[in-house]
């Protein structure tokens, strides 16, 4: 199955080079599938196809860590390789912090995850600071730094410099998180041209590839994606618009259902800590290895080794659980484990599965989201895909399967690959040096924006009263990208206008989410 779909990726990768035609040989543009745990990237330049390219490891996904210990740094898997001799100084799945303040659920989600990395409130603000070598590295510096290493990889693959970027992030980003994305991605040197919602990257993917087969009657598509931080689900619908003299094929997003703690990664921590307490079982160390949640009892020095002992843990849960994927049984197999101690225990898919059978009603729940956002049923829905890693998992396969039948879940888009290149054709799109052919995005305003300001009026007895007054800019289920303008009749000095803006605290069918994240708008006068 894997064959079959590069094999028609790559063809369609071959007829993609009549969409465009390059109006400046020397420009080259790019996208970044930003995920928590991998980052994929894509180019296109004057006379080459759009095309997935190799990181100095010669992968086509590199891990999204970086190492810092004394002056030292590293990225992708050279930082990964470090992750058992220095796990205090790996730095991974920060994507979770971006835009967060310290007291944020998924702040405090992290700490528990990762007790031995120091993080700490910032002095000037309420956000998420790195302590590393005495020094405080913002999360949008993290970030920076693996945004840089994505790009000079991206040149060297080009020899080229390149500069405009599409980047994708989580449907469920607010404002406050994305600015953060947005300023990493200047300091590390690019023009960003848009921030793309993952799911609805992968979507554009697929109807961009099938254009021709896109008419004026309506074709729904449902792409359930299981990454390594959350479950989204994207509901778009595709069909021609006719725009002026011409009828292109849009692509509409209708619905977005998400778990944002729901992932793969949870999974593998889960099955890290169930490792854990076997070894302990059958070898009955000296002193146990202690899950995170009990560690800070430890001693420094048994701190240390406990965390050298679960980063082993943890690398060979990962890789179990890819294992179990296409087989129903393993062995797990550490060196030197802990006390010098080998690990050799045979482990069942049953045996993982029911280490998270408690998730098990959650991972359909995205599905609900996104269809009573569309107003539409499953029956109206034409074909639905799966997505992610996580989505391998056959105990995951058979929970959406039996919740969607009697329809049946395709494997059709390229797993690893359906988001960037969704993206790096939009990239193409915004981009000054390549013309497309038109296949207009319109996303989905899933956090409707409000502005609050003060009316001030003079009444019969020549009194100055003041009226607070709301506004909603952008509704609910409103599509973007759009603009919203604002008239007032009377006139007054810019700088003596006061005013507040946020998503509205009100989050409709979402639980368990506050959004109050302050939009950056700017004013005129005529």
């Amino acid at each position: 199955m894997d064959f079959q779909i590069r094999v028609k990726w790559l063809l369609s990768l071959a007829l993609l080079t009549v969409f465009w035609i390059s109006t400046d040989a020397s420009l080259a543009t790019m996208s970044i599938d930003l995920g928590s745990q991998f980052i994929k990237a894509g180019i296109v330049k004057s006379g080459v196809p759009m095309e997935i390219i190799l990181n100095k490891e010669s992968k086509r996904k590199s891990p999204n860590a970086v190492f810092l210990r004394n002056g030292e740094r590293l990225f992708s898997d050279a930082a990964l390789g470090m992750q058992i001799r220095y796990p205090s100084s790996v730095y991974t799945h920060f994507l979770d912090l971006v835009g967060k303040p310290f007291d944020h659920p998924s702040v405090k989600n992290y700490r528990k995850n990762f007790p031995n990395i120091d993080i700490q409130k910032s002095d000037n603000s309420s956000a998420v600071v790195f302590k590393i070598d005495d020094k405080l590295y913002s999360v949008e510096t993290m970030l920076a730094m693996v945004l840089s290493h994505v790009r000079d990889f991206a040149q060297a693959h080009a020899e080229q410099p390149i500069h405009d970027v599409v980047i994708t992030v989580p449907a469920y980003f607010t404002q406050a998180e994305r600015i953060v994305v947005e300023q990493a991605a200047g300091i590390a040197g690019f023009n960003l041209l848009q921030l793309i919602n993952d799911g609805s990257a992968a979507a554009l993917s697929h109807g961009v590839f099938r254009r021709k087969e896109i008419t004026e009657k309506p074709q729904r598509l449902l792409v359930y994606d299981v990454g390594a931080a959350k479950t989204t689900a994207t509901l778009v619908e595709y069909r021609t618009v006719k725009r002026d003299k011409s009828t292109e094929p849009e692509m509409f997003v209708l619905g977005v259902g998400f778990d944002r703690t729901l992932g793969g990664f949870e999974l593998t921590l889960r099955l890290r800590d169930h490792l854990a307490n076997k070894f302990n079982e059958a070898y009955k160390p000296k002193q146990k290895i202690q899950v995170f949640k009990n560690s800070s009892k430890l001693k420094k020095n048994l701190f240390q080794e406990n965390q050298r002992s679960m980063a082993k843990l943890l690398k060979e849960a990962e890789r179990v659980k890819q294992v179990l994927s296409a087989n129903t049984d393993t062995l797990v197999q550490i060196e030197r484990v802990h006390e010098d101690k080998d690990m050799r225990i045979k482990l069942t898919r049953d045996e993982f599965s029911k280490l998270y059978e408690d998730l098990d009603s959650r991972f359909t729940e995205p599905i609900t989201q996104a269809l009573k956002i569309g107003q539409l049923s499953l029956e109206e829905v034409d074909q639905i895909v799966f997505m992610g890693g996580g989505s391998r998992i056959p105990k995951i396969q058979e929970i959406v399967q039996d919740f969607v039948k009697p329809k049946t879940i395709g494997k059709f888009l390229n797993t690893d690959e359906a988001i960037a290149m969704g993206a790096l054709f939009q990239s193409a799109h915004l981009s000054k040096g390549f013309k497309v052919k038109p296949f207009q995005l319109n996303e989905l305003i899933l956090f409707p924006v409000e502005v609050d300001f003060v009316s001030k009026n003079t009444n019969e007895a020549g009194e100055s009263v003041e009226k607070n007054l709301s506004r909603a800019i952008f509704r609910f289920r409103n599509n973007y990208p759009t603009n919203k303008k604002v008239r007032f009749l009377n006139f007054f000095k810019i700088n003596s206008f006061k005013y507040s803006m946020w998503f509205i605290s009100k989050v409709f069918i979402f639980k368990n989410e506050t959004y109050q994240n302050f939009l950056n708008v700017f004013m005129c006068h005529r």
